[in-house]
């Protein structure tokens, strides 16, 4: 049953059938082949149960929230004032990439969403000033991954919605290893420029004058940060809450830039019913085919077969681990965490291990396969951004970054405390 389910889900991906089908897909195969008794009949009760969480309606409210700050005109300027603030560093306008995309994880809560964002407003300037267009776009898809991992992240939200943990403490356990990550791909950056001074563009200066004079730019990020964050961590409000007072912060910060129109919003809230719409599909499809897994025993034959290994907690999590980077190669991230977490995580914590920690080592793990071919999403969005050039390029420009998230994943598992000094066990 196990390969029946491996080969099964890795043939109707190759297909090109969407995440949600395929999913549906393979537990009607394990209703028909394995049941003991017809599942579909539950079919009705699943979807509903799936969707019936307060905490769900989060998604569509972090999603809405990105995009009125999109239409608002705030990616744009807060890229200007972190170019300004960066350009001295070997590779200038490629920290700009980076800070932009890890200002904006901060309020989109998608990575997708990010790598799209700062995509748009920074590739027209590679071209223009020179830079290695490899390097430039490997950056814009690595700092777009850190939007699943910083706060408000709609992968953490699903993470904690199936693992029945808290979302404010996965919240508040991305901020440092989404910070360090940040400082890493820059540090790599300058190396990679200090070493190879071509890849990193003209030389350029800003005044003093002209940094601070683009400061006001950032408030909205960190307004929009500190208060979604803030009213979470001291109780005042759930995240779903928390969302909903974020988009209403959003709508005030657009309607101040003169951005709160019809047709802005109008865009955001298709935007949003799109996103919502292909999320809560995969997560419906995930709950029934994890309810056909149960139901057949697939997750004992596999937790029998991992406990068979006879491999002490580290070496099944080095298991774990390489497990998730594989099938990061082939599988949508999103599909791959909701159909592995309800057998993996009940291991994990067999094994002793604390599920927030573990929540934030798999985001990171699913943040690379962001950015590892065949299936990264985000090469394939900044590609769509660049409309030149070839795929392989973003590939390329994405390695230095990947190695930063195998040093981040080699920390985590060695020091912990990393992931959980803002929310301890």
């Amino acid at each position: 049953m196990i390969w029946f389910v491996a080969i099964g889900l890795g043939v109707l991906l190759a297909l090109s059938i969407p995440v949600g089908a395929a999913l549906f897909l393979l537990g009607f195969g394990l209703d028909a082949f394995f049941a003991p008794l017809p599942l579909i009949r539950g079919l009705g009760q699943m979807v509903y149960s799936s969707s019936d969480s307060f905490l769900l309606i989060a998604i569509p409210l972090f999603v809405l929230l990105g995009e009125i700050l999109v239409r608002a005109g705030i990616a744009e300027r807060t890229y200007a004032t972190l170019d300004a603030w960066f350009s001295w560093l070997p590779g200038g306008l490629v920290h700009a990439n980076i800070g932009t995309s890890t200002m904006f994880s901060a309020t989109s809560g998608s990575s997708v969403a990010t790598a799209a964002t700062v995509a748009t407003v920074a590739m027209p300037q590679a071209k223009k000033q020179g830079y290695d267009q490899r390097l430039f776009a490997g950056a814009i898809a690595a700092g777009g991954a850190l939007g699943i991992l910083l706060p408000p992240s709609i992968n953490l939200i699903v993470y904690g919605f199936l693992t029945q943990t808290s979302v404010p403490q996965l919240f508040m356990a991305g901020i440092v290893p989404g910070l360090l990550m940040a400082l890493g791909f820059m540090a790599i950056t300058a190396i990679i420029c200090a070493i190879k001074p071509e890849l990193g563009g003209p030389s350029r200066h800003f005044t003093w004058r002209e940094r601070f004079a683009g400061l006001p730019h950032l408030i909205p990020v960190f307004l929009v940060f500190a208060v979604i964050i803030g009213s979470i961590y001291t109780g005042w409000a759930t995240p779903t809450e928390a969302a909903a007072v974020g988009v209403a912060m959003a709508m005030v910060i657009a309607a101040f830039y003169g951005a709160l129109t019809i047709k802005n919003m109008r865009g955001a809230l298709l935007g949003t019913i799109r996103t919502t719409s292909m999320v809560m599909f995969v997560i419906v499809g995930a709950y029934f085919l994890n309810y056909a897994l149960g139901a057949t025993g697939l997750g004992r034959q596999l937790t029998t077969f991992l406990e068979g290994m006879g491999l002490g907690p580290y070496g099944m999590l080095l298991v774990i681990i390489l497990m998730y980077i594989v099938l990061g190669f082939f599988i949508e991230t999103l599909a791959l965490m909701i159909a592995t977490i309800p057998i993996v995580v009940p291991i994990i914590v067999e094994m002793g291990f604390d599920k927030v920690w573990f929540g934030i080592l798999l985001i990171v793990l699913i943040e690379m396969a962001l950015i590892t071919p065949p299936v990264g999403l985000n090469l394939y969005v900044v590609q769509g951004a660049r409309k030149e050039g070839r795929l392989g390029d973003v590939m390329v420009g994405a390695i230095p970054f990947v190695f930063v998230m195998l040093v981040m994943i080699a920390l985590l598992v060695a020091f912990p405390a990393i992931a959980l000094v803002f929310a301890p066990a």
